[in-house]
This record gives C-alpha cells, sequence and structure tokens, in this order.
C-alpha cells in the first residue's frame, strides 16, 4: 500500500460540548470550523482539527454530574513560548496543571494539563 496518512481529525466524545468548545477557544485560540448546535463542533488546531461530539442520550443517562473520565488519549501542542511562562498563565485561567519536565536525552521541555472533562493534553517547547 504507496497511500500516505495523513492525521486531519481527533474527535472527543463529551458530556458538553458547549463548556469545552469554550475552554478550547478561550484556553488556546482555536477557531470553530463547524457547529451543531449542542451536539458538535469542529475546532481548528494547527495542522489538525479537534472534534468535540456529545456522548449520546443512553450513555449520558448514566453519568454523574461532575464525572472526569479517564483516557488513555493526550494531545500535545508544541509551543514556541517560554513553557514555565505559558504554564503559569494557564493556571492563572484555572487550568489544572501539572509541574514541567523532561528527560534524559530528550530535546523537549513537558507540561501536562487537563480540560474541563479531565482530557489530558501537553505542551512542550523545544530546548534551547
Amino acid at each position: 500500500m504507496k497511500t500516505s496518512f495523513n492525521l486531519n481529525t481527533i474527535i472527543f466524545y463529551v458530556q458538553n460540548v458547549d463548556k469545552l468548545k469554550s475552554f478550547y477557544i478561550d484556553i488556546f485560540n482555536f477557531k470553530i470550523v463547524e457547529n451543531y448546535q449542542s451536539d458538535w463542533t469542529l475546532l481548528e488546531a494547527g495542522n489538525c482539527k479537534i472534534g468535540l461530539h456529545k456522548i449520546g442520550e443512553q450513555y449520558l443517562n448514566k453519568i454523574k454530574e461532575g464525572h472526569r473520565f479517564d483516557s488513555n488519549a493526550k494531545l500535545v501542542f508544541e509551543i514556541d513560548e517560554d513553557i514555565t511562562e505559558i504554564r503559569q498563565t494557564l493556571i492563572e485561567k484555572n487550568v489544572a496543571m501539572r509541574e514541567i519536565k523532561t528527560f534524559d536525552n530528550y530535546d523537549f521541555w513537558l507540561c501536562d494539563g487537563e480540560d474541563l472533562e479531565g482530557n489530558v493534553f501537553q505542551i512542550k517547547q523545544k530546548k534551547r
């Protein structure tokens, strides 16, 4: 097979599309590409898009208010700005952020955070 695959969109199934849409627009300055009521939003996130799709009613009825999901997915955003300053700005906006870390022989500083439903994202800055 000679087809090249280019990641186009990552979709999160979420409890509250409007709340997360506001989070990603306010925190990361993403732009809306598509929006359908409170069921679906597609956001421009650099070279990829992030879709926020409301969880089906049959599942929503089983979720307790304020539940946060465990997920094995992580969005990673590479930044050019100082990671310490960006982390502090996110904390001031009440975004849950972990400590900055790196690994031996790794060229990036890393810092994980969480959106309002517990989806993990990471910011990374190339070491200078």
